[in-house]
């Protein structure tokens, strides 16, 4: 999770013109529909290499240090040609700034306690979002699911959801099931924009990963709660560690350092010239 901010948007879902002109009834003007309608083939999805030097930039775009191979930016950023890119979205909560479009546009999309208020993730001041009941998934998906889309035409190679783990923190209101759910819908957007998607944290969920339809693994402090081998393990070594202390960041580098991608990053994940910018890998 990051303290920046992007005020959520819309992009609107293209939709195929109507065929102009009268079509006479022959076997050669079906040929001709079929071939308009015909389904376009999916896209091609390109998947991280394991061990690629990696950096999380998802605090503020800035030049990537030399030899880095891969990157997380955020969705209002733009892309490094030449590098694996991914797309940083905060899909189960909202941005700090982004409240007052929630409550104005879609306010039952927000989670609420017994009182009727957000219920909040009070780390970072976000509002956990409402994955409860598949008609809220749907909508939620049509809302982010833009986002995805966005990312794909912007030229990311794919994209992570950010708290997937939003039920942890949802005083019982949310479940493993509905993130589960939540995340099978965007997983099937981002596919069908040509987009790889990986599983942000939460090991709880390693076991649905192939159900859910996750490609790889973001990984925050693995490290220092010992689950790197765990999502290693799932993904085939794909799983970009962020470790935000030198301690985590040093025993990480020893016991996975040389098959997994691990960076040292400070915890508000500063741009390069920042006071606090920590950038380090194995």
């Amino acid at each position: 999770m990051s303290k920046h901010a992007v005020t959520p948007f819309l992009r609107r879902r293209s939709t195929l013109a109507a065929l102009a002109g009268g079509v006479a009834v022959t076997a050669g003007a079906g040929l001709l529909l079929s071939s308009a309608f015909a389904a376009k083939p999916a896209p091609e999805i390109v998947l991280p290499k394991a061990d690629a030097t990696f950096d999380y930039q998802i605090g503020g775009a800035y030049t990537p240090p030399a030899g880095v191979k891969a990157l997380s930016r955020d969705r209002g950023a733009k892309p490094v040609r030449g590098l694996y890119n991914v797309c940083y979205v905060n899909a189960f909560q909202t941005q700090p700034d982004a409240m007052g479009w929630w409550q104005k546009k879609n306010p039952d999309l927000l989670l609420r306690d017994g009182r009727g208020r957000p219920v909040d993730d009070e780390a970072w001041g976000e509002a956990l979002l409402d994955t409860s009941t598949a008609a809220k998934r749907n909508r939620l998906a049509k809302i982010v699911g833009g986002w995805i889309d966005g990312c794909a035409k912007a030229g990311f190679q794919a994209v992570e959801p950010d708290n997937l783990d939003s039920y942890e923190r949802s005083g019982g209101r949310l479940t493993r099931a509905h993130n589960a759910a939540f995340a099978k819908l965007l997983a099937t957007r981002a596919h069908a924009a040509g987009l790889a998607i990986g599983q942000k944290n939460t090991t709880d969920l390693l076991e649905r990963r192939k159900a859910i339809g996750f490609d790889f693994a973001v990984a925050e402090e693995c490290g220092r709660y010992d689950e790197c081998a765990d999502y290693a393990a799932a993904y085939g070594n794909r799983v970009f560690v962020i470790e935000y202390t030198a301690r985590d960041f040093a025993k990480v580098c020893s016991a996975v350092g040389k098959k997994l991608s691990v960076v040292h990053r400070d915890l508000d994940v500063r741009p390069s010239g920042r006071p606090g910018y920590v950038f380090r890998t194995c």
